[in-house]
């Protein structure tokens, strides 16, 4: 079957006269949906004319400063060059997502309802203690279930049967899935332990789990920490 992306542009005007300059850093990352593509040389030309460095890249990403809310490479790309980020869009949900993977802070503009915030630190770090927690409560457990997702772009089947054929001391299963239906992973409770493999804001459904899940990218970071220490 194929599949058509179809890119949804916003038209109307966006205001940015309650976009406060002076609570950013000299050196911003700027990242934003596609919806608002389209406006990104304005929102550069209004910063860079208030004294701010602006930065924006991509790495799989088809546009320089465009977020996906499973893949924030352009903005890890750029993490070194930057004090902060700036998203402009609504929602918390895109700009959670560079706050949770890069220890910078994140402000948040809505151009359509002129509306400054910052992504709230204490909620990135309960999400981030939920995520160690699952880590360990991996590394002790026998019965290892994979997520696999079958949707493309999300699917890492192969990803899967390599760390299955690596964890020679654990049991694990791998579990395909097109759509994840939360109600179903209680039907194998043997699992002690959960990997995502598919996108990974499905861990902002941590709570739907009955036992703990962890994220693949996670358990690859720690691996190669612990191959760097030693």
């Amino acid at each position: 079957m194929k599949i058509m992306m179809v890119e949804g542009r916003y038209k109307g005007e966006i205001d940015l006269s309650k976009l406060d300059i002076s609570i950013l850093p000299k050196n911003i990352g700027l990242a934003t949906t596609v919806q608002f593509l389209d406006y990104v040389d304005k929102i550069k030309q209004f910063l860079q004319s208030n004294g701010i460095k602006v930065y924006a890249d991509k790495m799989r990403q088809k546009y320089e400063g465009q977020l996906l809310g499973c893949d924030q490479g352009g903005a890890e790309k750029i993490k070194d060059k930057v004090d902060a980020f700036l998203y402009i869009g609504t929602g918390a949900f895109h700009p959670l997502g560079i706050a949770i993977n890069i220890d910078k802070e994140v402000f948040c503009y809505d151009p359509l309802n002129a509306i400054m915030s910052r992504i709230d630190r204490k909620q990135v770090e309960r999400y981030n203690a939920k995520r160690k927690g699952a880590y360990l409560k991996f590394l002790d457990s026998k019965e290892i279930g994979f997520l696999v997702s079958l949707k493309p772009g999300q699917n890492n089947f192969k990803k899967a049967v390599e760390w299955k054929k690596r964890l020679k001391e654990k049991n694990c299963y791998i579990f395909a899935f097109d759509t994840l239906d939360f109600s179903q992973i209680e039907n194998f409770p043997f699992v002690e332990c959960w990997v995502n493999t598919a996108c990974n804001r499905i861990l902002d459904d941590y709570d739907k789990f009955p036992k703990p899940l962890v994220d693949l990218s996670d358990i690859e970071k720690m691996e190669l920490a612990a191959v760097k220490v030693n």
